[in-house]
Order: C-alpha cells, then structure tokens, then sequence
C-alpha cells in the first residue's frame, strides 16, 4: 500500500464550544398564587412587549422557598410560556423542584454572591452569567462610530461611546458607561456585580438601563428625565436617575 493510500484525511472540527456574557432577566416569584403571578406578569410584558418578546428568562424561588410555600413551579414555567416568554432555568429550587424542571429540560442555574442581596429584595434583576471571553481590554474601552441596531458591545472596565447608540443594541460594561451623544437599546453598567458604576448619557431614550442587576426599563422612567443629560447611580438597591 503506498504512502499517500495510508494517509487519513483531514476533517476540520464542525463545532466548538466557546463561552460568552450575557444578560437575561431573573422572574422573582414571591407568591404561589398563579392567578396573581400571570397578571403581575402580563402588566409588565406589556409595558415593553419588544423587549419580553421571546425573551429567556430565569425562574427564581429562593424567596418563596424561604417563607417555606409550596409552590408548582411547572405551573409556572407553563404560564411564563404563555405570556410568550422563555425560561432556560431555575435557581434558589430545592432538590425537588430543581429535578422536576430538569425533568421538562430546564437546566439549574447557580445563585452567585454578588447578586444574592440584590434579588432578595427586588423582585426586577437582571443577572448577567459571568462567563466570559472575546471581552475587550480592562481599563476604559472608546467606541467611536455609532452603535447600531443589533450590535452588543461588552467593556471589561469602563465603555466611552462618543456616537450614538441605537434602538435595538446592547452595551454593557464591568465599570461605568459615558454615552455622549443619544442612548437608545439597552445599557448595563457594573455587569459583574459593581454596585459603585455608573451611566452618564447626554441624551436619555433607552429601552432599558441597569446598574449591577437593579433595572428600569423605558416605561418606568419619569419623563422628566427623557430626553436630557442624565447619570444612573445606585443608592441602597435603588435606581436613582438625576439630571445632569
């Protein structure tokens, strides 16, 4: 048999896994009322349908289980679907809940410390997963062509963005975020758990804003604060918006 017969031919690899960081909201049940949970839910779909549509979403328990009531959360993940949303997990489950999700193919997810006291006491987070690769350098990251829709920009320090950001983008940082110019899409500050970061914008149209976890999304903010100089700070778990 000649050399080149014996050769074994190259198959590139199909696939590989590769880690990312993301945002998804975190549901915070604290009632085993399903009646109440599908309306309470609804109302706030409703206040911005472009944003939960088909939106993943994290089914947390940790506050129901701690006041010991039982809860179905298969009934739930069931009226999560029907409102259109995706759930991709449960964390805070006990042992029975969390096999019984895994059962219909909803993986565990684990309750970080950093996030811990921030969603025991507001039932609105976000928790962005920690895993990361691809992030641009630590220290201040400058962007200086508009952001546009569809894009997602992530800052392992701070993000200066002299453009404009529009609607339907992501950016996010582990530090602070300036926006000098107009901030539409989504911008999370403090990703990691920062509770010192903070967003200062020149022009004040996003559909949603969020410092480590703590968020509004566009209809909850005051329209005095719309369109106009402003920085986001937390103050004890509190969303503080001012004008600048």
């Amino acid at each position: 048999m000649s050399k080149d017969a014996q050769k074994t031919p190259y198959n590139p690899p199909a696939l590989e896994f590769k880690s990312s960081t993301f945002s998804v909201p975190v549901l915070v049940i604290s009632s085993n009322d399903l009646i109440l949970i599908e309306q309470q839910l609804q109302a706030k779909v409703l206040l911005a349908p472009e944003f939960f549509k088909n939106s993943p979403l994290v089914l947390d328990v940790q506050e129901i289980n701690k006041q010991s009531i039982d809860v179905d959360v298969a009934a739930v993940i069931e009226v999560i679907r029907k409102l259109g949303l995706l759930p991709i997990g449960i964390r805070g489950g006990n042992a029975q809940q969390n096999e019984q999700l895994i059962s219909l193919g909803i993986p565990v997810h684990s309750i970080h410390t950093s996030s811990t006291t921030i969603d025991a006491k507001k039932a609105k987070t976000l928790s962005p997963e920690p895993e990361t690769k691809d992030l641009l350098q630590t220290g201040t990251t400058l962007i200086t062509q508009p952001i546009r829709s569809g894009q997602r920009v992530y800052a392992a320090g701070d993000l200066v963005v002299v453009a404009q950001v529009s609607a339907g983008t992501e950016i996010l940082a582990e530090g602070n975020i300036h926006v000098y110019g107009t901030l539409r899409g989504r911008a999370l500050a403090g990703v990691q758990g920062n509770t010192e970061a903070r967003i200062f914008c020149n022009d004040l149209q996003a559909e949603l804003i969020s410092i480590a976890g703590n968020y509004k999304i566009s209809e909850d903010l005051n329209p005095s604060i719309r369109n106009k100089p402003v920085q986001v700070y937390l103050d004890k778990h509190t969303l503080v918006i001012k004008e600048i």
